[in-house]
């Protein structure tokens, strides 16, 4: 077998809340690396304390890429992610660096190592026709209907995961042929440039992670959670916008909830327990996608802390 003479890189992945970022700032200190971000709600600009986004101190500890890309108005796809990130990665190994991918968007990780199914491309008029219907049926209904058309899609995606749900109906009123299907035909190559240890950092109880979860929720709170939503609230852009919720950045957890708060849709001991369960849901929808990352290598750092070093320093000597 050919040895694979690929320069390294360290996959840094993980639950929400299960300290991926201060293992990733170890591990830049530790090589001089540098970190790309693989999150889907850190590419924009302006949430910051919901996303649990690298504080000042934080990114002066590292170089850090794919962060605060995008307005929450503007769109980013996955394919635009990988493409970005793919453009930071060469430039980090082109000046003989360690890139560093952390963060636990599983869709951002595929599109980026392994490449994304080539299918149609995104429709407005389509776009608006669906989140109508879902505005007056409820996104379970079209998750039923997405059951009907492609029940291995819909098997897959959870019926509260309308981002999901939106983009697979799409699909299939675009072409006739469902999404599973366009991504069963084929992904493109992606010839990624590095081999990769993939290190996943999960708490061994569940309930720990659910306490981990807790709190930061509650220190977000503490550090004026509400107060940046207000801010987002407030901007023209978003003020104006037909359907707020619809945008993937109010979507990510904790901000639909906040905004759904702000409009005075439950009081505020409803909104913490309602971000906190969907914070939770978050998290169990990441391990059962990571458990499906057959090469990954699972650490609980608080536990196994030696062990989890003792990888990185065996794929990649110091």
């Amino acid at each position: 077998m050919t040895a694979d003479r690929r320069p390294p890189a360290i996959a840094v992945m993980g639950p929400t809340a299960s300290g991926k970022t201060a293992f990733s700032l170890a591990l830049a200190e530790q090589y001089a690396g540098e970190i790309v971000s693989v999150d889907s709600a850190l590419v924009y600009q302006r949430l910051d304390i919901g996303s649990a986004k690298p504080n000042a101190e934080e990114l002066a500890q590292a170089t850090h890429h794919m962060i605060d890309l995008r307005e929450p108005w503007q769109p980013y796809s996955a394919a635009e992610f990988a493409h970005d990130a793919r453009l930071a990665i060469d430039d980090i190994l082109a000046r003989g660096k360690l890139p560093i991918l952390v963060g636990g968007t599983g869709l951002y990780f595929q599109a980026l190592l392994e490449g994304l199914a080539a299918m149609p491309q995104a429709d407005p008029a389509i776009r608006a026709a669906i989140s109508a219907r879902a505005e007056s049926e409820g996104w379970t209904a079209l998750h039923a209907e997405l059951t009907k058309v492609d029940p291995e899609a819909a098997s897959r995606i959870h019926a509260t995961d309308p981002q999901r749900i939106q983009r697979a109906l799409e699909v299939w009123q675009l072409s006739g042929k469902p999404i599973s299907q366009w991504q069963r035909e084929g992904k493109a190559s992606s010839s990624f440039p590095a081999r990769v240890l993939k290190l996943v950092l999960a708490p061994t109880e569940r309930a720990t992670l659910h306490q981990r979860i807790e709190a930061r929720f509650d220190q977000m709170l503490a550090a004026g959670f509400l107060d940046e939503v207000r801010g987002l609230r407030a901007l023209r852009e978003l003020r104006d916008h037909p359907a707020p919720l619809d945008l993937p950045a109010i979507r990510a957890v904790g901000y639909r909830q906040a905004w759904e708060h702000l409009d005075g849709q439950y009081d505020a001991a409803e909104f913490r327990d309602r971000a906190i369960f969907a914070t939770r849901q978050l998290a169990k929808r990441q391990l059962t996608w990571l458990r499906g990352q057959l090469d990954a290598q699972w650490f609980d750092p608080q536990i196994d802390g030696t062990g989890l070093w003792r990888a990185a320093q065996a794929f990649a000597p110091v």
